[in-house]
């Protein structure tokens, strides 16, 4: 049985790190850098409770 390739990890980690990390850590705009955090504690709390994300429709009820 042929392993499973690793590309679309790699797609996915590589999409996550350009959109979310980098502007998190590097962008000059407060604004931004907030919004990429948001964005990476809501990722992080779902893997660790192994759920899915907020949906569309339940945007901004967790958010201070």
């Amino acid at each position: 049985m042929p392993l499973p390739s690793p590309f679309p990890l790699l797609l996915v980690f590589a999409a996550l790190y350009a959109g979310v990390i980098l502007p998190a850590v590097w962008s000059r705009r407060p604004a931004r850098r907030q919004a990429a955090l948001r964005v990476l504690d809501r990722l992080l709390d779902a893997l660790r409770s192994g759920r899915r994300p907020p949906g569309r429709r339940d945007r901004g009820r967790d958010l201070p």
